[in-house]
């Protein structure tokens, strides 16, 4: 006969209860971990890794096309400027050739 001791069934049932609360919490604590883990990855990924990836896309051309126009400006000025000494170098030139009556 199954006469066991009201205590010692109690007993019994909360062993097996603490220890499947244990076994609960231990996988829960090893979920937060790995989803800790993730989340950081995702965020690196976020914070790090698209920022590069969208100027290398999308920046980087751009500035690219900006810096060569501003090339070709200073380049045109500079053309621009050379060409302007030579026009006053030849109206000098032409002042020497016809002195103004002074």
């Amino acid at each position: 006969m199954n006469s066991m001791d009201p205590n010692q069934v109690k007993l019994d049932e909360l062993l097996r209860l603490t220890k499947e609360n244990n076994h609960m919490l231990h996988k829960m604590r090893r979920n937060a971990f790995w989803g800790g883990i993730i989340k950081i990855l995702l965020y690196a990924a976020l914070f790090v890794a698209l920022p590069f990836w969208l100027y290398v896309t999308y920046l980087a051309p751009v500035l690219e096309s900006t810096m060569q126009t501003m090339n070709q400006i200073q380049g045109t000025g500079a053309r621009a400027q050379a060409q302007f000494g030579s026009f006053q170098e030849m109206l000098q030139q032409l002042q020497q050739k016809f002195p103004s009556a002074q």
